[in-house]
């Protein structure tokens, strides 16, 4: 850490994802998504990215749990008859994927009650674990992300899921724009698209602080070291 102006800063990755005052992310690993026979895979549209993600993002959460941290799944969520979606979003919606879409009516996904809007049974949520619904790009855009992160303490994210450049970037910036320190699970985010992830990856990584899955977990055992040996 360093003092700017009275201010102390965390600069290392054990102090930026320490266990008393991070939560792990998930956001959006939701079956519409990344599996082949969801809304964007029935589409035709390639999700085989979200494969060694999803292995990834199962070991990171298994390792937080480990360590005691809060675990929050971010599950979006679109209402039957678009009763969720402004015309703006609507619009917003249609330029994702236009290409496979073609002529066909804005895509329908994530609706609540349908197998599409549910989270993979790989990470699906365990006790002790929260899951935000939200119905925009941004975890923090009209939930209660931010007053579950802030009655529990928390001070730093890290963040895994989909997509790297929707969800995931949306959420990083908003969680910087509430002051929380940023950290980026880079080999636990993906995107059907590989150049649109590459450049989402090339702005966050001169904005963000990242990290491998197994660099962070080794910051929460080491911090799990220290806790032992200062109560022996």
């Amino acid at each position: 850490m360093i003092e700017v102006d009275g201010k102390v800063v965390f600069t290392e990755l054990s102090e930026l994802v320490a266990p008393q005052h991070t939560a792990l992310l998930i956001i959006d690993m939701q079956r519409d998504f990344i599996e082949a026979d969801g809304a964007f895979g029935r589409l035709g549209i390639d999700v085989s990215a979200y494969a060694p993600v999803l292995r990834s993002i199962v070991r990171l959460r298994e390792q937080a749990v480990a360590a005691g941290l809060l675990v929050v799944h971010v599950q979006n969520a679109a209402l039957p008859n678009r009763m969720s979606d402004s015309p703006a979003q609507i619009r917003f919606n249609m330029r994702m994927h236009s290409v496979a879409r073609g002529d066909r009516a804005p895509l329908r996904y994530t609706v609540p009650g349908t197998p599409g809007h549910q989270i993979v049974p790989e990470l699906a949520p365990i006790a002790g674990e929260l899951v935000v619904t939200k119905y925009r790009s941004s975890a923090f855009w009209g939930t209660n992300l931010e007053l579950l992160l802030r009655s529990n303490g928390i001070r730093s994210v890290v963040l895994a899921g989909c997509t790297t450049e929707g969800c995931v970037e949306s959420t990083a910036r908003d969680a910087m724009f509430n002051d929380y320190y940023v950290v980026l699970a880079e080999d636990c985010v993906a995107s059907d698209d590989q150049a649109q992830h590459e450049a989402a990856m090339l702005l966050m990584r001169h904005r963000f602080d990242l990290a491998r899955c197994d660099e962070i977990a080794a910051a929460w055992a080491g911090a799990e070291s220290i806790a032992d040996r200062l109560i022996s």
